[in-house]
């Protein structure tokens, strides 16, 4: 990877895990307590692969949202997959 992919990258994140207050700070949100998140975050969450993540909401084992083109993952259902897959 290239520096600036890289830099792409935690640019990216950190602005994925941020939200402002009611004063208009901004404050990290765990992912624990995120109602969504991307389809890429998802892979960074989990270390899982962008058609291993497709093939588990094609599945149902995932459950997703769309809203306009964009695809985002219900963090609750990615918790518990991994909850259950830990229990397994």
């Amino acid at each position: 990877m290239t520096d600036d992919t890289l830099e792409n990258d935690r640019l990216r994140q950190s602005r994925s895990e941020l939200t402002l207050n009611e004063s208009g700070d901004a404050k990290a949100i765990p992912f624990r307590e995120r109602i969504s998140c991307t389809i890429d975050e998802a892979c960074v969450a989990t270390g899982l692969g962008r058609t291993k993540l497709y093939e588990l909401i094609g599945s149902g084992q995932l459950i997703t949202t769309t809203i306009g083109r964009r695809r985002l993952v219900i963090v609750r259902s990615l918790l518990a997959l991994l909850d259950a897959t830990i229990l397994v």
